[in-house]
């Protein structure tokens, strides 16, 4: 039976596994396998995301720069997750395969053993914590705030400034749960299915502004220039969390249910030789090359 894994954005996202995570150190990482690696016995790392939230994950319709074929679809998956799944694979000699999901059931797939590992931009929060565990942390994610440029909210200073307008996040998501219950005077409008849909709910001014991370936020305004960002990280201004609250918010990591601990040591043996500057290179990378409009 596989253990869970996960893959978290700090806020730190992380790979969710069944085994303790290791936060990151310096250096490159290196193969350090020739082996197929411990607990994928079958040498194939299977993973789930959504394949639709730009710019850690998406759909496109070929292999172009380094996409990777979604199981029983024509279609293909890229994006930062997908950078990082495959650097964790060429390290221990695993073959990769990608499996779409949905939002809801990645810990669930973790859990039940129907993939390895769960890499899609979660963050390593208590909540998921106590069902899976993680690898990693693989980014350091901030918050942000979306919305239109030449609105009334571009120059806002503070989270508390809000009062009146309309917001939503992502379904199942701590902008949406932990976020927007803190601006006070708001309107919280239904969570979106899906980050696209997020994205769109400001776009067409469905709402007045979304919470974010700060990838999202800024694969958006690549793709919809008229999108201004709003990042009070470090001010007055900003969300009201905890260290050890915003630590577990902003690590991204990897989910998995894996019962060998080598396992996740073969994952964390990668992660925690990047930098942060290494993982900041790589999402640039995935911003310059996300499909517009995703």
């Amino acid at each position: 039976m596989k253990r869970l894994l996960n893959v978290l954005c700090v806020l730190a996202m992380a790979v969710s596994f069944t085994a303790c995570s290791s936060n990151g150190g310096n250096g490159e990482a290196t193969s350090t396998s020739s082996t197929t690696g411990s607990g994928v016995e079958d040498g194939v790392l299977t993973i789930a995301m959504e394949c639709a939230y730009a710019p850690y994950n998406w759909t496109q319709t070929d292999d172009s720069n380094g996409a990777v074929p979604i199981k029983g679809t024509n279609e293909y998956a890229n994006g930062y997750d997908i950078m990082i799944a495959k650097k964790i694979c060429e390290a221990n000699n695993w073959e990769l395969e990608v499996i779409r999901s949905d939002w809801d059931s990645l810990v669930p797939s973790v859990q039940t053993g129907v993939i390895d590992a769960a890499i899609a931009g979660q963050s390593m929060t208590k909540e998921r914590s106590e069902q899976v565990d993680f690898a990693g942390p693989y980014y350091y994610a901030s918050f942000a705030i979306l919305v239109k440029k030449d609105s009334e909210l571009a120059n806002l200073t503070s989270i508390h400034d809000f009062g009146g307008y309309k917001g939503t996040a992502q379904l199942a998501t701590i902008w949406y749960t932990e976020c927007l219950p803190q601006m006070d005077g708001v309107t919280i409008e239904t969570a979106s299915e899906s980050a696209p849909a997020m994205i769109m709910a400001v776009e067409t001014g469905t709402v007045d502004f979304v919470v974010t991370d700060l990838p999202t936020a800024t694969g958006a305004v690549v793709a919809y220039p008229d999108l201004k960002i709003l990042d009070f990280t470090g001010t007055d201004g900003d969300f009201e969390f905890t260290d050890e609250e915003r630590e577990e918010i902003i690590y991204n990591s990897v989910s998995d249910e894996l019962l060998r601990e080598l396992d996740l040591d073969a994952i964390d043996s990668v992660l925690s030789t990047m930098t942060t500057d290494d993982f900041n290179e790589m999402m640039n990378e995935a911003i310059k090359v996300q499909p517009l409009g995703e």
